[in-house]
């Protein structure tokens, strides 16, 4: 059993440092998996959502420094009951999620490894039994250091976890895992495959039975099997197999109704000044753009703004900033998937994208 202990022991212990240190490298990424799961929807804690970036990275750093913790033996009671705590919090998370479809990524390994509900569910499990070895055999588990260096080694830990947490929130995440990454032609980002498996559907009818709303398949209503008295309602397409997604499905450009993606993508060269929602974007950030703008377009960048907010709050915004360019609408997921920053910056060459900025490093965009 000593033997089985001391496996669990570096499984676990591995397993929630690369974990933390994953969500460590994107911790807004993490944040927005977590204002889906306390959304109304989903766990209704919405009281929550505000605080989901600061939640994010106390996780992140506690889930990395237990995993130091496991793996040196530092307080051996405290550190596995916490791992044991965490996740059984998790697996509940996640079986929610599974269960009742709710969240369809548990964000576990943020961008860099996608997990289906279900997959994640039997991670947390397997996680879950390793853990209850390591409590019914916490005798085994003992300090590999002495006292001071295991004191120093968790410090150490602790303080590059706030070290990296400060870096990535200032900037950028250090690795990119995202569809829209430096380098991503995103033409060829939403090209689906030839041959590549398609979304089977099945109809679904809705009629008011006895004043309850009722499914019935279309084989159902074909065969005569909707009572008489029956009170069409709806119908919806309901989603049987999943094909294939490809890694850009979202991307638009909107203005007027109009979609003008595939026009500004052929542009030669092109500034996106992003800010998913005006209201929530910094105004250190927002502040910079005009003059950035303007230093853009005189090296003949094609300069457009691009948010999910609405046309009364642009102008708004437009008025209060004296923005000289336009804004686009696109959908707030898809601009927090291309850049992490509220506001940010992302130049493309004919749809190709060369360069990203934090709007804090607004000074070193790349322009040509």
């Amino acid at each position: 059993m000593k033997l089985i202990t001391h496996i669990a022991r570096i499984l676990v212990g591995l397993l929630f440092i690369f974990s933390g240190l994953i969500k460590l490298n994107d911790p807004v990424g993490f944040s927005f998996k977590l204002e889906e799961y306390f959304s109304e929807g989903v766990l209704n804690f919405p009281s929550l959502v505000p605080l989901a970036l600061m939640i994010a990275v106390v996780v992140v750093i506690f889930e990395v420094v237990l995993g130091v913790m496991l793996l040196i033996g530092f307080k051996p009671k405290f550190t596995i009951w916490s791992l044991l705590l965490m996740i059984v919090f998790f697996t509940f998370l996640t079986f929610y999620s599974a269960y009742f479809n709710k969240v369809t990524d548990c964000g576990c390994f943020g961008d860099a490894l996608k997990l289906t509900p279900w997959e994640s569910f039997t991670k947390d499990v397997i996680l879950l039994v390793l853990i209850l070895i390591l409590v019914l055999n916490i005798k085994y588990v003992q300090p590999i250091f002495g006292k001071s260096a295991q004191n120093l080694t968790v410090l150490f830990a602790y303080i590059a976890c706030l070290f990296i947490a400060y870096q990535v929130l200032m900037h950028l995440p250090y690795i990119d895992f995202r569809a829209y990454a430096v380098g991503t032609n995103i033409q060829k980002g939403m090209e689906i495959p030839e041959g590549a498996p398609m979304s089977e559907y099945e109809m679904i009818f809705i009629y008011k039975v006895n004043g309850v709303d009722t499914e019935f398949s279309q084989a159902d209503v074909m065969a005569n099997k909707v009572p008489e008295t029956a009170e069409f309602v709806d119908r919806k397409d309901k989603l049987i197999k999943q094909g294939y997604i490809p890694p850009i499905h979202d991307f638009t450009i909107e203005l007027n109704g109009n979609n003008y993606a595939e026009e500004i993508l052929n542009e030669p060269k092109v500034v996106l000044l992003l800010a998913y929602n005006l209201d929530k974007a910094s105004d250190e950030g927002l502040s910079k753009l005009e003059e950035f703008s303007q230093k853009a377009n005189q090296k003949g960048y094609t300069v457009i703004g691009m948010t999910a907010s609405d046309e009364e709050t642009i102008q708004t915004f437009k008025k209060k900033y004296q923005f000289s360019f336009d804004f686009y609408f696109c959908d707030a997921t898809t601009l927090k998937t291309i850049e992490r920053a509220n506001p940010s910056i992302v130049v493309l060459e004919k749809g190709t994208i060369v360069d990203k900025k934090h709007y804090n490093d607004i000074d070193k965009v790349n322009l040509k």
